[in-house]
């Protein structure tokens, strides 16, 4: 068992990356697991947690925090009665087949192959942050039958792939099928639980090595507990500083933050 003075460096950071995730998250509604799996990785590897599975670690204990705070999220929006529980239902089950099948990818790939698809879609992610439009529309209202049937699934599997919840797709998907901002919000919440709830599942049974200490099967569990107790305590204040500036600019600059970040992780996938 390691000693605690082993694992206070463990500690702080993790403190300080749960800080910074729950403002992020509450001052642009940007999901943490897009700052928690790069965080958990320059951590852990700095701290001298390497080996080809870290990465599989980092989106495991990513998607365990998101169970929690997802779940709150929906609760509190659906008191608010912004939950379009008809989306909900119909995709549910699609993006859940989807993190099952994300999970079974993910146990096959190894660190270098998981930085690379996390960089790439990554980039992704940041370019809609930067350049996205309110007014971009692919259709009046959200796919049913085939549409659906495709979508829901690789919403649920690239999220696993990225180790987020349902905000970094789901709310673009929806925005770009005209529904309404805040309910897009509150119902990829939904979607988040739908994508963490079986992934962890499936990561609690797969085994991984040099993991950091306290990890069952790829979740560590003090990076877990540590990280929920910050983000609750910090997203409400990033939730204020929302309401007190004007987000546009700070969604840009976030856009370049992520997209450096994510060019260093493809940059650390080829070796460089």
């Amino acid at each position: 068992m390691p000693a605690f003075a082993d694992l206070l460096p463990m500690i702080l950071l993790l403190l300080a990356i749960g800080a910074f995730a729950g403002v992020i998250a509450g001052l642009l509604g940007v999901g943490g697991g897009i700052i928690l799996v790069p965080a958990f990785f320059y951590a852990f590897s700095g701290l001298g947690y390497g080996g080809p599975d870290l990465m599989q670690v980092c989106l495991a204990t990513s998607l365990a925090t998101i169970i929690v705070t997802s779940m709150r999220s929906v609760l509190a929006h659906n008191r608010k009665g912004a939950v379009d529980w008809s989306i909900l239902k119909g995709w549910g089950p699609g993006i859940a087949i989807g993190a099952v099948l994300g999970v079974l990818v993910v146990a096959q790939l190894r660190t270098p192959v998981l930085q690379a698809i996390f960089g790439s879609l990554a980039l992704v992610v940041a370019f809609y942050l930067g350049f996205g439009r309110a007014e971009w529309r692919l259709g009046a209202a959200m796919p049913v039958g085939i549409g659906r049937a495709i979508l829901s699934p690789v919403v649920g599997f690239l999220s696993v792939l990225m180790g987020i919840g349902g905000g970094s797709f789901g709310v673009p998907l929806m925005s770009l099928y005209a529904t309404p901002i805040h309910r897009a919000v509150a119902t990829a919440a939904g979607f988040g639980v739908m994508i963490a709830v079986p992934s962890v599942a499936g990561f609690l049974l797969t085994p991984v090595t040099g993991a950091p200490p306290y990890t069952v099967g790829a979740v560590n569990l003090p990076s877990f507990v540590l990280i929920i107790a910050m983000t609750l305590m910090t997203a409400p204040l990033g939730v204020k500083l929302a309401h007190a500036m004007d987000p546009k600019p700070l969604r840009r600059i976030f856009a370049a933050f992520l997209a450096v970040v994510a060019l260093n992780m493809l940059r650390k996938a080829l070796g460089w």
